[in-house]
């Protein structure tokens, strides 16, 4: 829920943040909290109550879509590197990144179209959504790991650090463009 929306439902002349305080502290000794993502709140289950709920099988709303590794990579570029088109997307992993692929993070509501492209043919691009931030538990993309440090830590491939060299290359494009 956003703060707008918040404001809407509980009047303009309550206090946001302090109605959240007490939303906090009456929710600290339950199985769910208020977390901030995507620029708003959400009532969640606190992780350490997931597994539970994940052995036992309960039937539950949202949370991330299960991904194959190939388009939960696809979904990183395009957090990175959004706006981004497909065919760039097709030389970050030097191979074609194929409409299913697109429709299938799309139909999860991880991506989103964006403006289209500058470049010949106005292609596509895709952008994040507030439900990818949601779902990853982030407020902002700014919360998302620096490449340095996953490159550090070993989790990053060479297909990453070369998508990484694709941007900087965009970058420098985009700018000659202007």
């Amino acid at each position: 829920m956003s703060r707008e929306t918040l404001a809407r439902v509980v009047g303009k002349d309550c206090s946001i943040d302090l109605l959240i305080e007490d939303l906090r502290e009456e929710l600290r000794d339950r199985p769910y909290e208020l977390v901030s993502v995507a620029s708003g709140w959400q009532h969640r289950t606190r992780v350490r109550i997931s597994e539970t709920i994940r052995v036992s099988s309960a039937p539950t709303r949202g949370g991330a879509a299960a991904l194959s590794e190939f388009e939960a990579m696809v979904l990183m570029a395009v957090g990175y590197y959004q706006p981004v088109t497909r065919g760039e997307l097709s030389k970050i992993f030097g191979k074609e990144v194929s409409r299913d692929t697109i429709g299938a993070l799309r139909s999860a509501g991880f991506i989103a179209s964006g403006p289209r492209s500058p470049t010949p043919g106005a292609p596509y691009t895709y952008v994040t959504t507030k439900h990818f931030l949601s779902s990853f538990g982030m407020e902002t993309l700014g919360n998302l790991p620096d490449l340095e440090r996953l490159e550090d830590a070993g989790l990053l491939s060479r297909q990453a650090q070369e998508g990484e060299a694709f941007a900087e290359q965009r970058n420098e494009q985009r700018l000659e463009e202007d």
